[in-house]
């Protein structure tokens, strides 16, 4: 979690959120999981009420999720039925261990000012040429939404740069229309990038 805020939301709504009606990425998945080893591992860096962290498991990957608020850690750990890491994105600390890094709309409330670090973090945790899945909220300016929750807007541009200063290969940012949480009409950025 970014900030108090963000995280009072998601420890105070965590059954609501972990439960709602939230229609898997399935596309987005199978694209990713196509371009690790079988078995691979897999580092999930927010995995919410966990939905993601079941299909990839349920493909046969060996996943480690992760999520910042320890309640809704507890709802990920009923669903999938496996211990889920309590961590800050900013405090990952794991050395080529990783097969794939995916963070659905995740490290979107991470602070811009910390984003590169976080970004060298993951890097760092990943195998030589492994791949990063990630999606934000498009936007030009931090800010929060209705609920409290801070997003940190990236712009294509400005999250290509920030990828690019930071030694990442094989960039490619695409974008749709979606919707959120808060049931706003909500532009995606969907980032896939190789260490």
């Amino acid at each position: 979690m970014s900030n108090d805020e963000t995280s009072a939301f998601y420890d105070g709504n965590a059954e609501t959120y972990a439960s709602r009606e939230r229609r898997l990425p399935t596309k987005r998945l199978d694209a990713f999981l196509a371009t690790l080893p079988a078995g691979g591992k897999i580092l999930e860096l927010g995995c919410g009420g966990g939905q993601d962290s079941a299909y990839m498991l349920g493909k046969g990957f060996d996943v480690a999720p992760t999520d910042g608020s320890a309640e809704l850690a507890k709802q990920a750990e009923k669903l999938i039925g496996r211990p889920v890491t309590v961590m800050r994105f900013q405090d990952l600390q794991a050395i080529g261990e990783f097969d794939g890094v995916w963070a659905e709309a995740s490290l979107l409330h991470v602070p811009r000012g910390e984003l590169f670090d976080v970004f060298s973090r993951i890097q760092s945790a990943l195998k030589p040429g492994a791949p990063l899945h990630a999606s934000f909220k498009a936007g030009e300016a931090e800010g929060h939404d209705g609920f409290g929750r801070y997003y940190n807007y990236p712009s294509p541009d400005w999250l290509s740069q920030c990828l690019t200063a930071g030694g990442w290969r094989d960039i490619a940012l695409s974008e749709a229309d979606g919707g959120g949480y808060d049931g706003k009409p909500t532009r995606w950025l969907f980032l896939t990038a190789r260490k």
